[in-house]
């Protein structure tokens, strides 16, 4: 089993920043991409950034220039940083891990999701 923990999120006016962490935890043997998704009251789901073992990042257009994630593979953990918030970044923030478990699956897990509000 794997849990991924996330914290950071709350309440912060337009303009504003915060930094979403994640860290993995459990019956690990390694994690592929890590990153971040996000869901508004009424949407779907949607990839926010994610980062390859290698570096590789991938962001949503919305967030480009504005967010950047980083991981510490050592500590199996991700971070999201977030900057010049605006209220449509208000939604649910999930961390995603794609992990490779000691029994040699490769799972999807997912935190228990992070709320960030962003006032105008």
């Amino acid at each position: 089993q794997v849990q991924l923990v996330e914290s950071g999120g709350g309440l912060v006016q337009a303009g504003g920043f915060l930094r979403l962490s994640c860290a993995a935890s459990g019956s690990i043997l390694s994690i592929n991409t890590m990153g971040w998704y996000r869901q508004a009251p009424g949407k779907q789901r949607e990839l926010v950034a994610s980062l390859s073992p290698g570096g590789s990042t991938n962001y949503a257009d919305s967030v480009k220039g504005r967010f950047t994630v980083s991981r510490d593979n050592a500590k199996n953990a991700v971070y999201l940083q977030m900057n010049s918030l605006k209220p449509e970044d208000t939604a649910v923030y999930y961390c995603n891990a794609v992990v490779k478990t000691r029994n040699r699956l490769l799972v999807n897990y997912w935190g228990q999701g992070t709320q960030v509000t962003v006032s105008s």
